[in-house]
């Protein structure tokens, strides 16, 4: 499986799916590692925008922000 992370700047627009190849990714072999990268960007200034997996797994900016918190939860909580 690959997955891969869009990245936008802080007040972009979603991204319209023509235009995906125009778009900065980078690309993953596992959904956790994926967000792990999703996670590093928001904390550098950049939002991750959009994350799709060979696997049909597509999550936008909101899906993946909710995917954040839960991670960022789950190591407070440890």
């Amino acid at each position: 499986m690959t997955y891969k992370v869009f990245t936008g700047a802080p007040g972009s627009e979603p991204i319209p799916p023509l235009e995906k190849d125009r778009w900065l990714f980078k690309e993953f072999a596992d959904l956790d590692e994926a967000l792990a990268w999703a996670q590093g960007l928001k904390q550098r200034g950049a939002v991750p925008m959009l994350i799709e997996g060979d696997d049909s797994t597509r999550m936008d900016k909101r899906a993946i922000a909710t995917a954040l918190q839960h991670r960022e939860r789950e190591v407070t909580r440890s």
